[in-house]
């Protein structure tokens, strides 16, 4: 299994998860964040602003069907601006689910 972490642009949210639902993905766990990147925060007029909302996106996922999440994502998510986000893909040993 693989763990697909993404961290977005808020107003790309909802495109995002409408293609990963396209893709046949349907299962995520979403939270609101705040963070930044290489650019330390953006500069509007005077005021600085040092970290940004984005929101993270988590995907388990078969491991055949990673590469499908993540061009998901990156589709949906890109404006070719900076700060469109990171996604990262590791390795998931186990999941088990709580029920019985």
């Amino acid at each position: 299994m693989t763990m697909i972490q993404a961290v977005i642009r808020p107003e790309k949210e909802q495109e995002v998860i409408d293609s990963l639902e396209k893709s046949g993905i349907y299962g995520y766990t979403r939270q609101s964040v705040f963070g930044r990147g290489r650019q330390r925060g953006i500069q509007v007029g005077p005021v600085r602003y040092e970290e940004m909302a984005k929101v993270w996106l988590m995907i388990v996922a078969e491991d055949e069907k990673s590469d499908r999440v993540i061009d998901a994502i990156k589709v949906a998510a890109t404006t070719g601006n900076p700060g469109d986000g990171k996604i990262f893909v590791s390795r998931l040993a186990e999941a088990r689910t709580i029920r019985k």
